[in-house]
């Protein structure tokens, strides 16, 4: 069992809404209309509601709807080529063994199927956070790209996001590598959330037209 996503007590957090905005603003086109979905690590729920009807996994119960499966993303248990498309948000990290599951998204999508991911930025950030969130690493954009291509995905697109707010999650986690990580997400004052809620805003607008240099986040979008 592992300690579970923090949107389940605290869907409404800046980030989670936040992150939902910007991964169907990036990976939003590579999900056609009526495409069968598997969305890997569905107890993060807040994220994914855009993907409509999907088929869900999590190792984590606690978040999955009737019908879902709890089961690893190490091995998935579904047939070869079972969907048009594959979605992982903030998973791969929690994987011991990446190339495992990365091969397990490729070996369940179809033939010109889509693989979408996303995965925390940046090793030097590494903090109490992430020992608590059970965390393996973290990532750069040519990281995940080499990792991806390395289980014979095909890039479409890959980009950083999160970068206007980056300044903000720096400073935390260098305040965070000074003292004891906090045992769960804990709600910002609502003013400081506006702001923050207002720079993602720009991410957004910026990622429907153009890949960003930096954040501390990576997404991307592979085929089959």
């Amino acid at each position: 069992m592992t300690s579970g996503s923090g949107s389940l007590e605290h869907p409404t957090y800046w980030w989670y809404v936040a992150r939902a905005r910007l991964l169907e603003a990036v990976l939003g086109p590579y999900v056609r209309q009526g495409a069968r979905i598997l969305d890997v690590g569905s107890a993060d729920g807040p994220s994914v509601a855009w993907l409509g009807d999907r088929v869900a996994v999590d190792i984590d119960p606690r978040g999955l709807r009737v019908g879902s499966v709890c089961a690893s993303a190490e091995a998935l248990p579904f047939p070869d080529k079972t969907f048009d498309v594959v979605t992982a948000f903030d998973v791969v990290e929690h994987c011991e063994h990446e190339r495992v599951a990365l091969s397990e998204f490729r070996r369940v999508v179809k033939d010109g199927g889509a693989v979408l991911l996303s995965v925390p930025a940046y090793q030097w950030l590494w903090s109490g956070f992430d020992v608590r969130a059970r965390h393996h690493r973290r990532y750069t954009r040519h990281r995940l790209r080499r990792a991806a291509a390395a289980v014979g995905l095909t890039e479409k697109r890959s980009t950083y996001a999160f970068g206007a707010t980056l300044p903000f999650f720096v400073l935390s986690r260098l305040l965070v590598k000074a003292a004891a990580a906090p045992a769960s997400v804990r709600p910002l004052p609502a003013i400081v959330e506006r702001v923050l809620l207002a720079l993602t805003r720009l991410d957004e607008r910026l990622l429907r037209r153009r890949n960003l240099p930096a954040g501390s986040s990576v997404f991307y979008a592979g085929t089959r």
